[in-house]
């Protein structure tokens, strides 16, 4: 009777403790301020934690999503200045997410996710020193400003205005950098007693942010080569299989640009195509190429080439630029994430569909844990009343050696009846059994409970589940699962939830379930 009374207790004591739940929660500044950043500006704000009135010492961590530069020490305090290339020019704003957590030190725990918001900063236009634009003597001269020289880091358009008082007769500068001039005989001997210089102004679109810069201007009598400038200014390049490059080509010839006459490239590699370069104007190309993932053939890891891109002048004077490339094999990120995504959900649903199951489980165990302690009390009682009748047999029969005899037989056959039955409890089935089931169905469900929110927490952004933890995490989740009193359970292999296994009932048994990053 003890050991049941503490088995009892303790099974009472369980359901307490699985049915406490925090109710701390990270607090953040009042109103929406806090969250939006500048690139390239400091910014910060402090995290709090609603109902801490006994300072338990919560100490805080970004666990994910934490980006370069972002702090939060452990008293609360955000600190990040954003990069400038965090958020691009059409954007105008990101939200980068990260996940923070807060745990005291008498073992309280809670997370919260956090958005932070971006906003794009423009800055002006950066103007290097250019290289001089050499003049011919009775021809109409054309200068491109090199524009990997003369660029906006934000990838604004760029507008050129000249400076018209330092304009000699004749010249003009066009919006997109374009210098003409046929200069008579007298400014070209000016010219050849010094060079001079012009000033021009770059704007950037649409924010009108301007810089300064200028030309230096010089006579040449040389029939010059073609040139190439190459933006960016590279002359190696290694890129990922499926990963897009972008390079701009302007071409220039000291004699006039209506002197070149052919600009192409040959690779030594026959996948990369000619629809490749695109051109644009007479004088300007991009070449845009996308290795694609079957580019790099197994067992390489790494396919190396080279482009020459070339310029060719009707004096057939030529230029070249090689570029070599490095292509490195690279997974199917997308078809990855969408993999460890269905591994993520599909964890979750078999333990949301195990904690259903035994949550029924815990019913009918309930059930008939009630039932066999309503029956005892009441063979109890009767095994009380009909052993306190055998006692008196000597009273009522006092004298009547016949009749006591009757009554003690039959008093004494009760008794023994119903302390079998007693012995029982539940035909079948003992109570001890019943409750240690019982405990056991209430353990199981409390550590799949427990589990299943770490899993869901661990693993809720797709960059979290690229990381080699993620499939052992799985397999320790999925061994937690397996419950090694099936037979005595009489878990039905069959059983079907009455409810579907959505991802709002997930995510109302596991609150940090997240279907999209």
């Amino acid at each position: 009777m003890r050991l049941a009374i503490s088995t009892i207790f303790l099974f009472l004591f369980s359901i307490s403790l699985a049915s406490a739940q925090t109710n701390y929660k990270i607090l953040t500044p009042y109103g929406d301020h806090w969250s939006k950043f500048q690139e390239g500006l400091n910014g910060e704000f402090k995290l709090g934690i609603s109902g801490n009135t006994d300072d338990r010492g919560f100490t805080f961590n970004i666990s994910q999503g934490k980006q370069i530069g972002m702090s939060l020490d452990s008293a609360g305090l955000f600190q990040w200045a954003p990069d400038y290339n965090m958020v691009d020019r059409i954007e105008k704003e990101k939200i980068f997410q990260i996940l923070v957590e807060a745990k005291s030190d008498s073992g309280d725990f809670v997370s919260r996710t956090l958005d932070i918001y971006v906003k794009h900063t423009n800055r002006a236009p950066q103007v290097n020193e250019l290289t001089p634009f050499y003049i011919q003597y009775n021809t109409q001269n054309k200068y491109q400003v090199d524009g990997s020289l003369v660029y906006d880091e934000d990838g604004d358009p760029l507008v050129f205005i000249p400076s018209i008082e330092d304009l000699p007769e004749g010249m003009n500068i066009n919006s997109r950098g374009e210098v003409t001039w046929s200069p008579s005989y007298t400014q070209f001997k000016d010219l050849q007693e010094g060079p001079r210089f012009i000033s021009f102004s770059v704007e950037d679109q649409p924010s009108k942010k301007r810089s300064e810069g200028r030309i230096k201007l010089m006579p040449t009598k040389l029939d010059l080569p073609p040139a190439i400038t190459v933006l960016p200014k590279v002359d190696r390049i290694v890129l990922k299989e499926n990963e897009t490059i972008n390079i701009g080509f302007y071409l220039s010839d000291p004699n006039g640009d209506e002197d070149i006459d052919t600009f192409d490239f040959l690779a030594n590699n026959p996948e990369v195509k000619k629809q490749s370069l695109v051109k644009n104007t007479q004088n300007q190309y991009e070449f845009f190429w996308t290795p694609d993932y079957n580019f790099v053939k197994d067992p390489a890891d790494s396919v190396n080439f080279y482009i020459d891109f070339f310029v060719i002048d009707k004096t057939q004077k030529r230029e070249v630029k090689r570029i070599v490339f490095r292509v490195d094999n690279a997974i199917n990120e997308e078809e990855t994430d969408q993999k460890n995504f269905n591994l993520y959900k599909g964890t979750l649903t078999r333990a949301w569909e195990l904690l259903e199951q035994l949550k029924e489980k815990e019913e009918e165990l309930k059930k008939s844990y009630n039932k066999a302690k309503k029956g005892k009390k009441n063979r109890s009682v009767i095994n009380a009343s009909l052993g306190a009748t055998t006692g008196l047999s000597s009273i009522f029969a006092k004298n009547k050696q016949n009749l006591q005899t009757t009554i003690s037989t039959v008093g004494g056959t009760t008794v023994l009846t119903i302390g079998t039955l007693e012995a029982t409890e539940v035909i079948g089935k003992s109570m001890k059994d019943l409750i240690d089931r019982l405990n056991y169905v209430i353990e199981k469900k409390n550590e799949i409970q427990t589990k299943g929110d770490i899993f869901a927490r661990d693993f809720a952004l797709k960059s979290s589940r690229r990381e080699n933890g993620f499939n052992k995490s799985i397999d320790g989740f999925m061994t937690a699962m397996n419950l090694k009193g099936l037979v005595a359970l009489e878990l039905d292999a069959s059983w079907e939830s009455k409810k579907k296994a959505s991802d709002a009932n997930i995510k109302k048994s596991f609150k940090d379930y997240r279907t999209s990053d």
